[in-house]
This record gives structure tokens, sequence and C-alpha cells, in this order.
């Protein structure tokens, strides 16, 4: 029969690690969680290092993005006077000739931001890369927690100024996903396996745009009345049902984006041509 006086558990890390205060179990086990669970993790942060790693030499290659009529996404818009000549895609050289690094660092940082500040991604490189946390039911290894409330996880809640900047981004491949319809000769009537590979990309990254927690919340966020507003109310709910797939989604997205560009690089070194399929 409890008291009143039973002695509360201590704060301060218990052993085995992890944060432990008077609002939490007097567990001294790091967990109780027989499975593997690291393997979620571990496969987050080796899945998300191989795409570091791809689009870091691919940025930095600057060559080998441009085939007609494909543009790379990583390089599309092109933004600087040093871009290959290119007449399948938008080639705005508005930073003109003192760029002299590769230009598709001009660019990617909008969608780079966009997915780092993404809130599944948040979830995966925190659990996969310095686990915080690193699963359920598993002690937080770090003497405190402050989420993301200090510098510089702050700095995550600008994800919504990046979900701005990704929608043009998100228009612009559109527009080279249309024009990927054109052959070599820039002449309309063409559709290649590079055309499938484009516009299975462009789809999924639409969906992985529009799923974003900022997108839902911009089109259905603060009203209090959805009756009043019946075609942002359907908005909201379609938006929803993609939001449930966020995370299959990103990654999807990331995977493609990734293939679209090392399809470009294919076709531009010579490995094959483009096989036509009309």
């Amino acid at each position: 029969m409890a008291t009143g006086t039973e002695p509360q558990p201590k704060s301060g890390p218990a052993p085995g690690g992890g944060v432990r205060d008077g609002t939490r179990a007097a567990i001294g086990a790091a967990h109780l969680r027989t499975d593997r669970w690291w393997l979620a993790p571990a496969a987050t942060a080796a899945g998300l290092l191989a795409f570091v790693v791809y689009s870091t030499w691919r940025a930095f290659a600057n060559t080998d993005y441009y085939q007609a009529p494909y543009v790379s996404p990583f390089y599309s818009p092109c933004l600087a006077e040093n871009c290959e000549p290119m007449r399948s895609g938008p080639n705005w050289e508005i930073f003109g000739s003192w760029w002299g690094l590769s230009p598709a660092l001009l660019i990617l940082i909008f969608p780079l931001g966009f997915r780092l500040t993404c809130y599944y991604y948040r979830k995966a490189y925190y659990r996969g890369f310095w686990a915080s946390p690193p699963a359920c039911a598993v002690a937080e290894p770090h003497k405190k927690y402050s989420g993301e409330t200090r510098f510089p996880l702050i700095l995550q809640n600008v994800h919504r100024y990046f979900f701005y900047a990704a929608v043009p981004v998100a228009c612009i491949l559109t527009y080279d996903t249309v024009l990927t319809f054109r052959d070599e000769h820039y002449e309309w009537g063409h559709m290649g396996l590079g055309t499938l590979v484009f516009l299975v990309n462009i789809v999924l990254i639409w969906a992985y745009t529009l799923s974003c927690h900022s997108c839902r919340h911009i089109v259905g966020g603060k009203l209090k009345h959805f009756s009043k507003h019946p075609v942002r109310y359907r908005m909201w709910q379609w938006v929803g049902k993609l939001n449930a797939r966020h995370m299959l989604l990103a990654w999807a997205s990331l995977v493609s984006v990734a293939l679209a560009d090392f399809y470009v690089f294919l076709i531009s070194s010579g490995a094959f041509d483009d096989p036509r399929l009309f």
C-alpha cells in the first residue's frame, strides 16, 4: 500500500547511459528490447550516406550532365555562364562568368535544404547518425535532450521557406520532363527510355513535395470551420493522404532523382545510347 513516503527515482543518467529524471520510469537497463532495433537506424544512415556521397561527387564533377534532350535534375535550372550549351532546359546566366565552380552548387542548396529540414529526414538522420533518439523504448544516449529548441537545430524551423523554394524547382523539373518528348534534334514526337525515367522522377518529386507537413498546414491550417472552406478542406484531405506516406515518398523520390541524374550521366558520357521507344 502506497504511503506517499516511497523514495523517488533520482535524476541523472542511469546505469548504461540515457537521460533519466523524476518523470521517467526508474529502469536501470539502457533498454528492454531484445530485437535488433539498431538495424533500422543503421540502414537509414547507410542509405543517406550513399546518397550524400553520390550527390557530392556529381555536384562537383561539373561534367556529363546534359545530353539532348535530357538535363540532369542536379543541374537544372542552370544559372551560370559556365553551363554546357543547352537547348533542353532553362539556362539562365544570371550569375554571369564570375562563378567558376559547378553550376549544380547554385541550385542544389534549395532541394537539399528542403530535404534536410523535412520532418521525416530529421527523424531519419537524428536516429541514424547521432542516435537521438535511436528508437522507441531505447534510452536517450545523451546527457540531456533539448530537441529543436536551441541552436543549431532550431534552424530546422526554416523548413516552410525551403518548401516555397522547392515548389518552383519542381515546376522547372516538370518543364524539363516535358522537353524529353523531343529528339536529339529538338523535334517533338520523341519518347525514349529517359523520358520514362524523368516521368517517374517528376511524379515522385511532386508527390513528396506535396506530402510535406508544411504543405498540409498551408493548405488547411488555421481553419476554424472546414464547412466554410470546402475547397481547402478537400485539398487538405488529399494532402493528408499523401502525408501518411511521406516516409515512403521521401525515399522513393530520393532514389528516383539520383537515378535520373545517373541516367543522364551514362548517356552523356557515351556508356550507351538512349533507347528510343517511338
